[in-house]
């Protein structure tokens, strides 16, 4: 969440920042009457607790005085402003919740640098990486699900007989290329970040840390009679590894990965580019994570996003880097940007990663914090994620880059080691 006292303290600026997200005013307008109501119940409550502290300690002097008749007056104030102290406090907490209520749902401020805009068509293509149209005017593609149908390596129609629509079935080669992908995403960042096996199932509070809950819970999958939800991304349990820790500045940044299946509810996306692997309500994901100080963010955002960018570049897949606007930009996140792969086949830019800067909104709310060198105070960490990488639309563009004359596809080169072969054949 964000620091709540820029919303006494700083209103005006932050209303300005938090327009740009879109942020409604109203809401904004009440979070911070709740916020000074409750800061004026609290000053009341510390102040009845201290003219009881003072009442109690005189009580036994007035005793030892002889002063009975004054020591019973404090007693009887004393037993009075235990039950006002416990009305308020009542009161208070009531009124914690209020806030709490209001503050989970306010969005990051978004950075200074991030583009302006009103939705997708105001993202701001950075750069492009291995991409030249005139490469593909004179040359048709087929569509990644008709190659991999006809190399029986997907199995569109299966996999919708067992679970539904978007969801998908790969089979020998293919679902060893899936693997391959994996290890591959793995293995290139080994060096630099811990792997970890996280738990796929979280409770509400790892859940609510990162900001999916309560804004995104219709997007989410729960089980019915459990405090648990299937993870959407390997973000979720990695960013609560340190939840209400205080960790020491020598020991930052802190880089992390994690293999794991995510699940996706994708609410409103039925028959939206749902074909083939394009969407799905599950599918595997190395996802990248860092927390560190916030002098560090800047160059720990840029060594991020060199790293997600990496394994496109090895296995030469055109892409382009692109630096999303306000508007665009996701509940949590104060900028972001994302990497999209042309999938040739069926002409389209697909997004493959999102890396994203956080700065303190998930620490604060996940109570993650440091000290300082030479410090006795603590401070909120800054945290940032990725995805190394996204196996099902990096499969897709892996297939329609790949597919040769004869029907089969030439495997990219780092990826011959995990598979065993270069080349997947039509069956004979």
């Amino acid at each position: 969440m964000i620091d709540p006292n820029l919303l006494i303290h700083d209103f005006d600026a932050t209303v300005q920042r938090l327009a740009r997200k879109k942020t409604d005013l109203e809401f904004l307008n009440r979070t911070r009457f709740l916020l000074l109501e409750r800061r004026n119940m609290q000053q009341q409550l510390d102040e009845k607790r201290a003219t009881m502290n003072k009442s109690s300690k005189e009580i036994g002097g007035l005793l030892q005085s002889g002063q009975t008749e004054a020591a019973e007056e404090r007693k009887a104030t004393v037993a009075m402003l235990k039950e006002e102290i416990a009305a308020l406090e009542e009161q208070v907490r009531k009124a914690e919740e209020q806030v709490d209520y209001f503050l989970l749902r306010i969005p990051n401020l978004p950075a200074d640098d991030c583009p302006d805009g009103d939705g997708e068509a105001d993202n701001v293509i950075v750069r492009t990486h291995n991409y030249n149209e005139a490469d593909y005017r004179d040359r048709s593609y087929r569509p990644h699900w008709d190659v991999a149908g006809d190399l029986g390596i997907y199995d569109g129609d299966r996999a919708s007989k067992i679970s539904g629509s978007m969801f998908s079935l790969l089979r020998g080669e293919g679902a060893r290329l899936l693997r391959a992908l994996v290890h591959f995403g793995l293995a290139i960042n080994a060096d630099t970040y811990e792997e970890i096996a996280p738990p796929h199932f979280v409770r509400t509070d790892t859940f609510t840390a990162t900001g999916h809950l309560p804004k995104f819970e219709v997007e989410a999958y729960k089980l019915r009679d459990d405090d648990l939800w299937a993870i959407p991304t390997g973000e979720v349990p990695l960013m609560s590894l340190h939840r209400d820790e205080i960790l020491d500045e020598d020991d930052l940044p802190r880089r992390y990965m994690a293999y794991t299946v995510c699940f996706r509810r994708e609410a409103g996306s039925a028959g939206k580019d749902t074909r083939g692997l394009q969407r799905l309500h599950e599918f595997q994901k190395v996802e990248l994570v860092k927390v560190c100080t916030p002098e560090q963010a800047p160059a720990e955002y840029a060594a991020l996003l060199a790293d997600a960018e990496r394994p496109l570049q090895l296995l030469g897949l055109p892409y382009r880097v692109v630096d999303l606007c306000t508007a665009d930009l996701t509940f949590s996140s104060a900028r972001v940007h994302d990497l999209e792969v042309y999938a040739p086949g069926i002409d389209r830019w697909l997004e493959v990663s999102s890396v994203g800067v956080f700065t303190d909104f998930q620490t604060r709310r996940g109570n993650i914090r440091y000290r300082p060198k030479g410090s006795k105070k603590v401070a909120f960490t800054h945290a940032m994620n990725g995805s190394g990488l996204a196996t099902p639309r990096v499969w897709a563009a892996v297939i329609e880059h790949g597919q040769q004359a004869d029907g089969s596809v030439k495997i990219p080169e780092p990826l011959v080691p995990f598979m065993g072969t270069d080349v997947i054949r039509p069956k004979t």
